[in-house]
């Protein structure tokens, strides 16, 4: 009994100690020159969904919920969002290369249509970022439209890249 005792006030003392340890917040107040909307035209519907539904992850600046400030739940967090920031940064895209970006766009599209995003385990605590028919279908027809915008300027070089991921996609 003395050792389960002891277990748990060591446990107590770790939980208690690393609530003091955090990791930067994803905040930015710099003027950002390379925003998605400063790069691409993006009407203000899609501004707003993109906003509510994909920014926390996938920006430079996330709105944190009160939770976040739990640990080991801050630390998740930041994982959380920097590989999503890692995967897609709408505050740095305008430093992505053309065919990059076209990727990206192509990948919104699919993503948002396969209900892959945002995801589920998001959705659970921000519901009100869950996306309704009518916005999914405003942001792929967006992000395919700006896919198509962005190839019509791919160097020759890179349309040639393009074509043949395409060809070894549709191989598998």
């Amino acid at each position: 009994m003395k050792m389960i005792k002891r277990v748990l006030i060591a446990l107590l003392f770790c939980l208690i100690v690393i609530q003091f340890i955090h990791p930067a917040k994803n905040v930015d107040t710099n003027v950002q020159m390379n925003r998605v909307d400063l790069v691409l035209e993006v009407p203000s519907n899609v501004q707003s969904i993109l906003e509510k539904s994909c920014y926390d992850c996938h920006s430079n600046n996330t709105v944190y919920p009160w939770y976040s400030k739990l640990q080991p739940v801050d630390w998740w967090l930041n994982d959380h969002i920097e590989e999503g920031k890692d995967e897609l940064n709408f505050s740095e895209f305008g430093t992505y290369k053309p065919l990059r970006k076209y990727f990206k766009l192509r990948e919104i599209a699919h993503e948002v249509t396969d209900n892959e995003m945002p995801l589920e385990s998001y959705l659970y605590i921000h519901g009100d970022a869950k996306l309704s028919e009518e916005q999914k279908q405003i942001l792929v027809v967006w992000a395919n439209r700006m896919a198509d915008t962005v190839y019509s300027h791919l160097s020759i070089e890179d349309k040639e890249k393009e074509r043949k991921r395409r060809e070894e996609r549709e191989k598998i």
